[in-house]
């Protein structure tokens, strides 16, 4: 299924400050975990990850720093910050309005049926 680019843009700053919730993560890291928490139907770019990321730590809702596993090859670490996770819990709040206020239309629509329209017509 496609999902529109508006609908992305706008779930994007909760995905991924609620991913950093749980534990600080790096670009790639993050783009595979949204990736498969969403079950393969939000397949993100570098091109909308970053620019989040650095937005966010621009707002101060995220930190980085730069760190070299063992054996491995340097990366840029992001975590939450206090700012965040209230960010985060407003981002919630706001979600949790707007779905409920589209089960609310679309139960009312669910109950008109496919007939109202052609009613309306006559």
């Amino acid at each position: 299924m496609h999902i529109a680019k508006d609908l992305v843009a706008a779930s994007a700053t909760p995905l991924v400050l609620g991913i950093l919730a749980e534990e600080e993560s790096y670009g790639y890291a993050i783009l595979k975990e949204i990736a498969e928490r969403s079950g393969g139907r939000l397949e993100w770019t570098e091109g909308l990850l970053y620019p989040l990321l650095h937005r966010l730590e621009r707002l101060g809702h995220v930190e980085s720093t730069w760190r070299t596993p063992e054996g491995g090859r340097r990366r840029k670490y992001y975590a939450i910050t206090e700012d965040g996770r209230r960010e985060l819990a407003e981002q919630r709040r706001q979600w949790a309005a707007v779905t409920d206020a589209l089960q609310d239309i679309w139960e009312t629509t669910r109950t008109l049926g496919p007939a109202a329209p052609r009613a309306m017509e006559a």
